[in-house]
Parts: C-alpha cells; sequence; structure tokens
C-alpha cells in the first residue's frame, strides 16, 4: 500500500460541504464536550442535538440506507447511544491507535458492547462508525476499511494488527493529523484527526481499489 497516495487522495476529497467532513463535524461537536462537562451530552438542551449529529454523521457515511433498521427510525432512536457516551470515564476519550496495548484493547471492545446493549442488533461496522465519530478511537470497520487492512471482524486480533500497523508507519500517519474543519466558515480549527482517523482514512482508500 502507498500510505502516502492514500491520505492525499483521500484528503483531496475532503470539502466543507462533501460527505467526508461530516466526520469533522460531529467529531468536533462531541469532542468539544471534553472541555466541559461530557455527562451533559444528553442533558434536556444537549440531547436532540447529540442524536443529530450523531445521525447525520452516520446518514453520510450510509448507515442510512438500503435495509439498514436506522432508516426506520427518527434520530430519538439514538438517545440511548448517547446516553452511553455521556456516561464513557474520561481517559476511554484519551485512546487511539498509538497505545492499543491489551488492557485498552480490552476497554474499546467494551465500550463497544455497552454501545451495542443500548440498541440491540448494532453491526461492528454501526458500533464503530459511532466509535470513530465520537472518540476517534478505532477505524470504522466497513467493507472498504475491512478489504484493504485485510480483517474480517472488529476484534482483538484486528486492534493488534492496526496498532502494530501505527508502530510501523508512525511518523506518516503522524504527518497527516491534519486538523479538523470548521462547521461555521470551514477553515482548519485547532483540533486534530486522531491516528486511527487516518489510519482509517488510509485503508478505505485501499479496499476501494
Amino acid at each position: 500500500m502507498n500510505l502516502d497516495a492514500n491520505l492525499r487522495t483521500y484528503l483531496d476529497g475532503r470539502k466543507p460541504d462533501a460527505r467526508y467532513a461530516s466526520f469533522d463535524y460531529c467529531f468536533n461537536y462531541f469532542q468539544s464536550f471534553r472541555d466541559g462537562n461530557i455527562s451533559t451530552l444528553c442533558s434536556p438542551a444537549n440531547v436532540q442535538l447529540s442524536c443529530l449529529q450523531l445521525g447525520f454523521y452516520l446518514a453520510s457515511w450510509g448507515m442510512l440506507r438500503g435495509s439498514a433498521e436506522l432508516l426506520q427510525k427518527s434520530a430519538m432512536h439514538l438517545i440511548p447511544v448517547i446516553e452511553v457516551i455521556a456516561r464513557t470515564d474520561a481517559s476511554l476519550w484519551e485512546l487511539d491507535a498509538h497505545c492499543y496495548t491489551e488492557t485498552n484493547i480490552h476497554r474499546l471492545l467494551d465500550v463497544a458492547s455497552h454501545l451495542r446493549q443500548a440498541n440491540s442488533g448494532m453491526s461492528d461496522i454501526l458500533v464503530t462508525k459511532i466509535m470513530l465519530g465520537v472518540f476517534g478511537n478505532v477505524p470504522a470497520f466497513d467493507t472498504n476499511f475491512k478489504r484493504g487492512c485485510q480483517v474480517a471482524t472488529f476484534g482483538p486480533k484486528a486492534l493488534r494488527k492496526i496498532g502494530a500497523f501505527y508502530q510501523d508507519h508512525s511518523a506518516i500517519i503522524d504527518a497527516f493529523r491534519v486538523p479538523t474543519l470548521d462547521f461555521v466558515n470551514g477553515v482548519p480549527t485547532q483540533r486534530k484527526y486522531t491516528r486511527a482517523k487516518v489510519i482509517d482514512m488510509a485503508f478505505f482508500i485501499e479496499g476501494m481499489a
């Protein structure tokens, strides 16, 4: 894989009004609560916007099409997911591909389990897209990513492989931790893409080839 070329290809398609930027806006929203009180994500004042931010990001990335369960639901269906996110320990928001230890891999899978319990029947794709868009701590295990990375399921083996990939290519991955785009004016913010997001981009493009 030409890592540098894949990442440049992805970023060439990231425009303020294009679907790739939906990640930026969702990520910016949820990450902004780290500076205040994470639990208020599901407060009466914020819960509707929290659901809408997550829902539009998921729609942009293909989770509200075809036979998807979410296509038959309103944004209110995501309230239990927001409640899980709001209860997630602050230290979980710090995890990224550079620290996929066995303990941290277990913690990531534990969060995924809690999300699945919030709305039964969640696929690996949906759970990991949520975790990527909110925390930025794992890639989204969609068809393109799994094909590009040559992994089958979201589990310990795949996360170990991703962690090892980061260690082998850390210089390039860190160099492509670009700033997110601001929703209001489309200019770069002070918030950077996570390592897991950069890895997601690389293998997403690889899987499209």
